[in-house]
């Protein structure tokens, strides 16, 4: 039985998926997803942001509420980005437990157990695309941009950029949002105080569409997003109070 978010009990879990120009993807990722969920036995959400796709993806999301209840939709006006439709989808998430993963079924729902598992000892868990199927370029530039950010920053994560993870969500609840905030998720929650591990995930090659990003439109905005948040971490203020009297 598909737990929808029509039932009279608390939502327990959130998965926010974004969405730009996937209309392929999503008839084979959705009924994925609630053949994962479903064997959890909690009541879950699925929240789809449609990040202004020019194609018919906001279309066949209309078309599959009915045969899922618990499919939410979330129609973005116009083409925001990544950390824009992921911030739509967690700030309109009622679940105690929040996923997100990628529309492009690079991300592997099966993942996703394994992840929630670890949110009784830890506040987030991410992934870890440790054998990625892409293209080697893109393979090679994703592995210097690790290496440049976790020296900039101060960090030690293999893998930032990995949409797929698993969080409680008052780790997001002070995070001020920024455009490329998707790519140093894990070092905000990190400052402000909560415990992540980071867990080997699956990957798969792109079947259906193109990518989205790639080295010429990510790099510049990345390195300034970098900065930034080394600016921030090294700023912030931090007390611990002694005594009240």
């Amino acid at each position: 039985m598909n737990r929808s978010a029509e039932q009279t009990e608390p939502i327990q879990i959130s998965v926010v998926v974004p969405v730009f120009n996937e209309e392929e993807n999503l008839p084979v990722l959705i009924p994925k997803l609630v053949k994962v969920l479903n064997p959890l036995g909690l009541p879950f959400e699925m929240i789809f942001v449609d990040d202004g796709s020019s194609d018919g993806s906001r279309e066949i999301l209309r078309e599959m509420v009915s045969q899922y209840p618990s499919l939410r939709i979330i129609g973005l006006k116009e083409n925001r980005g990544l950390s824009t439709a992921l911030l739509a989808g967690m700030r309109e998430a009622r679940g105690e437990r929040i996923v997100t993963l990628d529309s492009d079924l690079q991300n592997d729902p099966e993942d996703i157990p394994k992840l929630l598992g670890y949110l009784d000892r830890y506040d987030m868990a991410t992934g870890w695309r440790q054998k990625r199927d892409d293209p080697w370029l893109k393979r090679i530039s994703s592995k210097i941009a690790n290496g440049i950010r976790n020296r900039l920053s101060g960090e030690q994560i293999h893998d930032s950029a990995c949409t797929l993870r698993a969080f409680k969500r008052e780790c997001i609840k002070e995070i001020s949002p920024f455009n490329g905030m998707h790519r140093f998720l894990s070092t905000l929650v990190k400052m402000q105080g909560y415990r992540i591990i980071e867990i080997p995930v699956l990957h798969h090659q792109r079947k259906f569409g193109k990518s989205k990003y790639n080295i010429r439109n990510r790099a510049f905005r990345a390195f300034i997003d970098l900065l930034g948040v080394r600016w921030i971490k090294r700023r912030r203020i931090q007390y611990d109070i002694e005594e009240r009297i």
